[in-house]
């Protein structure tokens, strides 16, 4: 970010009354000098599912989430990063543009699970359903071979953020949700499809953008993903471009308004509630 832009948003910050600096999104083939990855492990196939090479164990053993990446990369404002190397899961594998298709084991886990070998998440309601959703999905392939995450104000030139992750509690999301409105003109800019908790805040926000679309998503749904994110928290994820356009003219919006100011008193609460403050 320019000098500009990190005035700007540090004014957006400050009004809307939060703390935290959205995280940027962006693939690099260059492997962040300090941050927070999953530990190495081998990324399976169909293929070797089907002759039955998978190394289940290993992979449960190294299981780590994009979100408890996240949490902790957001505490020490550090990046995290995820590459096909360094995964951590089969849906970060999945979401990430790391892997395709989805192997049968997680189709049946996501779903009902497999009598007698393993309970499944119930997230869907059959493995008919869930392929469905993994084909509707489709990333597209990563890329480069780094995934990066990282504080908007520490991405510098030649990298840039394609998607702007915030991560908050609902009266500053409402402030980000009507000003998506505001800046777009879109009256349903704002999108809260289901899917795991990494597929709202990148798979998602880039499948609209393929699609000529200017959307920002909602998240942080995902119950498995929620004990990596403070209480009553979600996720919102816009498209750079969007948080570009949030950046230069928030100050034209309600935010300036005593109907903002108001909720200024509600967000201050909510901090001296879970003693952020």
């Amino acid at each position: 970010m320019n000098p500009v832009q990190t005035e700007r948003l540090e004014g957006l910050l400050r009004t809307l009354g939060h703390d935290e600096e959205p995280m940027g999104m962006f693939y690099s083939d260059v492997e962040p000098e300090a941050g927070y990855a999953p530990k190495p492990g081998v990324l399976p196939t169909v293929e070797q599912e089907a002759r039955d090479e998978v190394d289940w164990k290993g992979l449960w053993d190294n299981f780590s989430c994009v979100f408890g990446q996240l949490w902790l990369a957001r505490r020490k404002r550090a990046a995290a990063y995820f590459s096909r190397e360094r995964f951590g899961c089969l849906g970060c594998a999945f979401f990430l543009g790391f892997m395709k298709p989805q192997l049968n084991f997680i189709v049946h886990y996501v779903s009902m699970g497999i009598p007698g070998i393993v309970e499944g998440e119930r997230y869907l309601e059959s493995p008919e359903r869930t392929r469905q959703f993994y084909d509707i999905m489709d990333p597209e392939p990563a890329p480069r071979r780094f995934c990066v995450f990282k504080p908007v104000s520490q991405i510098t030139a030649p990298d840039e953020p394609e998607l702007v992750v915030f991560f908050a509690r609902p009266e500053v999301i409402s402030g980000l949700h009507q000003l998506a409105t505001f800046v777009t003109g879109d009256f349903e800019v704002v999108c809260s499809p289901f899917g795991a908790g990494c597929a709202n805040i990148v798979t998602w926000p880039l499948r609209y953008r393929a699609q000529g679309k200017a959307k920002a998503v909602l998240g942080g749904w995902d119950p498995s993903d929620r004990r990596f994110l403070k209480t009553d928290e979600i996720t919102f994820t816009v498209p750079r471009a969007m948080f570009e356009q949030m950046l230069l003219r928030w100050d034209q919006s309600f935010l300036t308004t005593d109907t903002w100011r108001n909720i200024r008193k509600k967000v201050e609460k909510s901090r001296k509630t879970w003693d952020e403050v």
